[in-house]
């Protein structure tokens, strides 16, 4: 999946969409999701899959302005016809129908690696650029949501905040900012969790970055089980004694799981001062 970030001005229509998502892409998996329509309708379920794909590019453009720009192009060619731009309310109801899943389902069709050896900061050595990150974003405050996703709250739990957020953690592809896999929870779900499911994406010839806060042997060993090689910051009170220099002033260490000694599980690491 390519994000491209626009204003709602620089909205190209339905042209742009359809390159990254060709309709026979999208129609199969509306059909695979069980949304395919029983009648015909104003707003069918593939052009509807644009159309929300056009509000998360879009998202500051409310949906009549969104929906307004995706079809302009067919009106200039006079390839409306009598169609029109439904009203808000059947834009709503056409959203609830398709449900998540298709959007789901076209994501892990589409997502891939999108740079090529020419693309500014796409490799290094000859491996791939990947990061891992996390983050939160507000949704609307509803019921449904609230039971979904929740409110963060104080570490005492005697304040929550006025917002139901989403947490996300995404592998990245550096080079293009192309999103190729990422996990959505509730708020109160941590990074770690929801990054240790993203190695099913990593293989060999992938070097995979990430911040301080991912340190730690079971992730360390997940990614590394699928053949990527990593390079992750540590935190700065985290001491790793040196087992042996070498002669570029790096030197190994090891990282542990546990605290006693006697039972500790080791990783071996190369530490970059």
């Amino acid at each position: 999946m390519v994000w491209v970030a626009a204003s709602a001005s620089d909205l190209s229509g339905l042209g742009l969409l359809t390159w990254v998502y060709p309709p026979g892409l999208v129609d199969r998996v509306v059909a695979a999701c069980g949304r395919s329509e029983q009648r015909r309708r104003l707003l069918p379920a593939r052009l509807v899959v644009y159309f929300v794909l056009g509000l998360a590019l879009f998202s500051p453009a409310p949906y009549l302005e969104v929906m307004r720009h995706l079809v302009a192009g067919l009106r200039g060619l006079g390839l409306l016809g009598k169609w029109h731009v439904p009203a808000k309310s059947s834009l709503f109801r056409a959203r609830q129908r398709l449900g998540f899943e298709p959007l789901q389902v076209l994501f892990a069709a589409t997502a891939k690696p999108m740079a090529n050896e020419s693309t500014p900061g796409a490799f290094w050595r000859g491996l791939r650029l990947l990061a891992v990150d996390g983050t939160c974003w507000d949704v609307a405050d509803t019921e449904a949501n609230q039971a979904a996703f929740g409110r963060p709250g104080n570490g005492r739990g005697t304040r929550r905040s006025a917002f139901v957020q989403v947490r996300m953690a995404a592998l990245v592809e550096v080079g293009s900012h192309a999103v190729l896999d990422a996990e959505l929870a509730g708020c109160r779900t941590g990074e770690v969790t929801l990054v240790g499911r993203l190695p099913r994406s990593c293989d060999a010839g992938q070097l995979v970055l990430a911040d301080r806060g991912f340190l730690g042997v079971p992730l360390w060993r997940a990614f590394t089980a699928t053949g990527a090689d990593l390079l992750w910051r540590v935190p700065a009170n985290r001491v790793l004694p040196i087992r042996k220099l070498l002669r570029d002033g790096s030197w190994l260490s090891d990282i542990h799981a546990g605290t006693d000694p006697a039972k500790r599980d080791l990783v071996q690491v190369r530490v970059l001062a």
